[in-house]
């Protein structure tokens, strides 16, 4: 493993982002993580060494988010791995969320990377290196009902991330969307998992809602093993820009494109057909 590199991890007082920066700091890496209250970080980590910067950050607050990049800058001098990693789900049908639901998830979900990858470029794009890392979702590739102000979400971080990529190449920066399937952090606890306000009959979101409480605690995923593919590659000198995690999230994506070819073709006679007449 690679290490002394510097890393700035949202999301990070648990799940992913914890796990993440345990294993960052156990190899000898500086890390800033950030939480909504530094104090959860600390208490994940109470022997932490100088290593470690816990950042208390509204990461959808401009002026919070960068400050917490100049304070990296400040203590560690550099910047070498972004880790947007901060997000949460809400279950509700399209006509029984609100709008402030639903605008509340993109800010978190979608403003909150755009922000963190705004304030980092500056200092990436002078260093001429970098690795930008967002963590989307499955759910960024294929929509459900009743799930989707975080397809809307998750979809919109993995275009950013395409287009962020091509933007950036020229200055020696990488980005890497990821895409998780299923796995076993505390994603669907409280805090993270929430329910719109409304419910409307005939949807069935408490179905959705059942299966996922469920599958809670029970996820096929290892997030050991997560974060450390995630260390790997940023030691890769070509990372992919798209990289999914989970059997089963390769079996979700690969069934999903096949439907989705299947009913290209299907309408292919109407897509030709809709040039100006010579």
């Amino acid at each position: 493993m690679t290490i002394g590199k510097v890393w700035f991890v949202t999301g990070a007082s648990k799940g992913f982002g914890l796990a993440l920066v345990k294993l960052l700091l156990l190899n000898g890496n500086k890390v800033a993580a950030t939480s909504r209250n530094a104090a959860d970080i600390e208490q994940q980590i109470p022997d932490h060494s100088e290593n470690l910067l816990p950042l208390t950050v509204d990461i959808t607050n401009e002026e919070s988010v960068d400050e917490a990049i100049n304070q990296t800058i400040s203590s560690f001098g550099r910047l070498d791995v972004i880790v947007n990693n901060a997000g949460y789900f809400i279950l509700g049908s399209v006509e029984a969320l609100t709008a402030q639901e639903f605008r509340q998830s993109m800010e978190v979900n979608v403003f909150g990377t755009f922000n963190v990858i705004r304030a980092a470029m500056p200092y990436l794009r002078k260093q001429q290196s970098g690795h930008i890392i967002n963590i989307s979702s499955i759910a960024g590739y294929t929509g459900n009902g009743n799930a989707a102000s975080y397809n809307a979400a998750k979809f919109a971080v993995i275009g950013l991330s395409e287009a962020l990529a091509e933007e950036v190449k020229p200055f020696g920066v990488k980005v890497t969307v990821v895409a998780p399937g299923l796995f076993r952090t505390s994603f669907l606890d409280k805090g993270t998992f929430m329910v719109a306000q409304n419910r409307i009959e005939g949807y069935n979101s408490d179905v959705l809602e059942t299966a996922m409480r469920q599958i809670n605690g029970n996820q096929p995923g290892d997030p050991d093993k997560l974060v450390a593919a995630l260390v790997k590659l940023t030691e890769a000198q070509n990372p992919p820009v798209h990289l999914l995690m989970g059997p089963d999230a390769y079996q979700i994506l690969t069934e999903a494109r096949k439907a989705e070819t299947a009913e290209i073709e299907s309408w292919k006679h109407i897509t030709l057909s809709t040039n100006l007449d010579k």
